[in-house]
């Protein structure tokens, strides 16, 4: 389905959203690759400078397929966002929308200046409704947004889409303003309100409120595409609520050139995403409705209450906490656990009944979780990520550090047996790091190792997983997988001795890369290779880096 999109011949009629999915450089390349019914690539939004953001939890459902976010324009900053996208590889066929705030004129200016020679066209987000002093408060005078268009159209040589907010008492005097001032094309919706979601009596978000997507903001999009094209002829980017290929068609008879698909790719992971656009597309094409059967509707975000039962230190910032009651997950998945006023975090659960945790104490959210006490409330969302299905006569070798022996217990106790006991690979500085060894010998084979020789091997414990190798028979090596988990610099070194006497596809990792949403939505946990931790792992098979450089 190409189509024609401000002077360019491109691959497909869709985008996503600024701020879904495609927010890190790798994930851009990888759907740049595999995804061609995207014509328009559009980056996350990017300031003049480093933003962190909000504080997890962002993202929240509020009903099926209903969504409040405050993600709070995280981002690296220009200069480094520069540097990532000149890294890409961008088709002729495609668009790279390059999404950019700022908070002023000058800013805008600034940030549109300096990253115009790596786009093929610059939004503008002038509707963002959860960030202080950013997007919405701009986007609702018609004044502010038509000189902000002009300023940055005065600046740049390529086309300038201001993106709108609906939370506006006239879209359409917004709309006109932008165009008269000089904008090439519009896009349409942001976020409607902000909205707040709450749990057990807490707001969910840590911002509180948060601007609000999916099916429940389809009719508003509607209707502010329709009383856009009623004022201007530039082409429209239509986003707000589209999960089907009768919403795509609805936005496009309302009058958008462009439909954008977000909060619909909740839950999807990459391999299906990409399912997803190409079955959009042959639905708009074949009059057919299959696309909706890929939406995620049954995505469970809710909190489920625990009490603490014990909370038992290791050494003075690792701590192994017990809750009341157990959780149905399977081995490779994950949690998150919330505590209310401080934030989540993600953890692979030690055991699953009853529910155990292992927390290093490295931030403000581990260190809240190291100091519960017996009878306070948690709260648990989950299981999330793709279990793991190792074959049935696989010889399963663990290999973690740190707290990664937390996703690797049930691993070996499920797929270990007696007659072929799963072997642990344990490592840490010294022995008083060391935990769950009584309970990992019970279920399977240990080797432990420590840096200082304290306990067990003295050295790395790659170094005694090759010493293990070594010895290993061909035939069982053939049939070895491999699990890792554990600090960055451990899993790349553990790859390099597994590299030496297996092939990539027997090796998966989880490496501890940042995960914020769960749901494969903001692209915190961006790998290398394109694919989003959260969703698609935690445990992922060996792949080459996706971009150059």
């Amino acid at each position: 389905m190409t189509t024609e999109f401000l002077g360019k011949r491109i691959s497909g009629p869709f985008t996503i959203p600024s701020g879904i999915v495609s927010t890190a450089p790798s994930i851009i390349q990888r759907l740049l690759r595999d995804c061609p019914q995207i014509g328009v690539i559009t980056t996350k939004s990017i300031g003049p400078t480093p933003r962190a953001g909000n504080r997890e939890p962002i993202y929240s459902q509020y009903a099926p397929g209903c969504f409040v976010n405050a993600v709070g324009l995280t981002n690296p900053g220009a200069e480094a966002a520069l540097a990532g996208l000149r890294k890409l590889t961008v088709p002729e066929d495609r668009f790279l929308l390059v999404s950019i705030f700022g908070g002023s004129v000058e800013e805008f200016v600034a940030v549109a200046t300096l990253l115009a020679p790596v786009a093929d066209g610059l939004e503008l987000n002038l509707s963002c409704p959860h960030a202080k002093g950013y997007g919405m408060a701009m986007g609702q005078d018609p004044d502010m947004v038509a000189e902000v268009v002009a300023a940055v159209k005065a600046a740049v040589a390529i086309p300038v889409v201001p993106k709108l907010t609906p939370n506006a008492s006239d879209i359409a005097a917004i709309g006109r303003a932008a165009v008269d001032a000089g904008a090439d094309a519009l896009c349409a919706i942001n976020t409607v309100g902000p909205g707040l979601t709450s749990s057990h009596g807490h707001p969910v978000l840590s911002n509180e409120v948060g601007g609000m997507s999916g099916k429940g903001v389809l009719p508003i999009a509607l209707k502010c595409i329709r009383e856009l094209r009623a004022v201007t002829e530039v082409p429209i980017i239509g986003c707000g609520g589209l999960s089907t290929a009768e919403d795509c068609r609805a936005a496009m008879t309302a009058g958008a050139d462009i439909v954008g698909i977000g909060s619909a790719l909740t839950g999807l992971n990459t391999a299906t995403l990409i399912d997803y656009f190409a079955a959009l597309e042959s639905d708009l094409t074949e009059k057919t409705a299959t696309a909706e059967g890929y939406v995620r509707y049954d995505v469970d975000m809710a909190f489920h209450s625990f009490e603490v039962v014990s909370n038992k230190p290791v050494c003075d910032d690792i701590t192994v906490l017990t809750l009341d009651g157990g959780i149905d997950i399977r081995a490779g998945e994950y949690v998150f656990v919330w505590i209310p006023g401080v934030g989540e975090k993600p953890f692979s659960c030690l055991t699953d009944k009853p529910l155990r945790l292992a927390a290093i104490d490295v931030g403000e959210f581990t260190h809240a979780t190291y100091g519960l006490q017996q009878g306070d409330e948690v709260f648990i969302r989950g299981p999330y990520g793709e279990a793991v299905s190792p074959p049935g006569d696989a010889h399963i070798v663990c290999v973690a550090g740190g707290t990664g022996l937390a996703a690797v217990y049930q691993l070996a106790r499920d797929f270990g047996s007696a007659e072929a006991p799963a072997q642990i690979f344990a490592g840490a500085r010294s022995a008083d790091r060391l935990y769950f060894l009584e309970e990992c010998r019970a279920i399977a084979e240990v080797t432990v190792a420590t840096d200082d020789g304290s306990e067990g091997f003295r050295g790395r414990v790659t170094d005694a997983l090759d010493d293990y190798l070594a010895a290993l028979p061909a035939d069982v090596l053939s049939r070895t997988v491999f699990y890792n988990c554990g600090p960055e610099p451990m899993i790349h070194a553990a790859h390099a001795v597994q590299q030496r006497y297996c092939a990539d596809e027997q090796i998966h990792s989880a490496i501890d890369y940042t995960t914020k949403c769960g749901v494969g939505i903001c692209g915190a946990c961006a790998s290398p290779d394109g694919r989003r931790i959260c969703i698609d792992g935690p445990f992922i098979d060996i792949e080459a880096p996706i971009l150059n450089g």
